[in-house]
């Protein structure tokens, strides 16, 4: 990804924010110049990987497969006895038809809330014991009532609805087509995008990054020690 489509990006989904009145965290608006003034105090920010997360899963097309992410806050699934927090919380901007790829997590239990703007479309599978998509019905619960579906079924969840999503249980997600930009947020047991999650098909999870010019905020990969 060249570094002016991430500066476009983060842009944009200020603006989004914005719109839906939902403040960052002052980390989130950190300068490159800042960060190089922040030392051992922001250590929990580092080690956690809080702030932005844009991805292009390696494929080239973030419109078509990508996803924004912040994390506001999190533990640590290697250092819990530094960081004790058992529960991460992020925000998320899913564009109309843009995927996130089939993956399931193997340690982290989430709630997957849309707050607001489109439908969020998410393609359900069981994992089999050798990570294969598994046949069986899914069960799951939104909003605290439990439904069963069959394997492969779209859930539809519009505006102030959820859906908890289990270990091992595969997830593919996108925002319904005609219906906007979908602000999503994460409520979930500590997150580690390095080593917790299981992608289907073979895609990158950090990108590459074209430099062509200076970063308006940097990736939660780029802080310096």
């Amino acid at each position: 990804m060249k570094r002016s489509e991430i500066n476009k990006i983060m842009e944009d989904a200020l603006k989004l924010f914005e719109e839906y009145r939902t403040a960052l965290p002052p980390f989130a608006l950190w300068t490159p110049e800042e960060w190089k003034e922040k030392g051992q105090e922001a250590q929990e920010i580092r080690d956690n990987m809080l702030g932005w997360d844009i991805t292009d899963y390696g494929q080239g097309d973030f419109s078509k497969i990508g996803l924004l992410l912040i994390t506001l806050r999190n533990g640590n699934q290697k250092d819990s006895q530094t960081y004790p927090k058992p529960y991460a919380e992020k925000l998320m901007v899913v564009r109309e038809n843009q995927v996130t790829p089939m993956h399931f997590h193997w340690n982290k239990m989430e709630d997957i809330i849309n707050k607001g703007g489109g439908n969020l479309m998410i393609k359900l599978y069981n994992s089999t014991d050798e990570e294969k998509l598994d046949d069986t019905p899914v069960t799951v619960t939104m909003d605290g009532v439990k439904y069963r579906f069959p394997a492969g079924h779209v859930v539809r969840l519009k505006p102030g609805e959820s859906i908890t999503l289990t270990q091992g249980l595969y997830h593919r997600f996108w925002g319904e087509e005609g219906k906007g930009t979908v602000l999503v947020a994460e409520v979930s047991m500590t997150n580690d995008d390095n080593l917790d999650n299981r992608f289907y098909d073979t895609v990158g999870r950090f990108p590459k990054i074209e430099e062509d010019e200076k970063p308006l905020y940097l990736l939660c990969n780029e802080y310096p020690e």
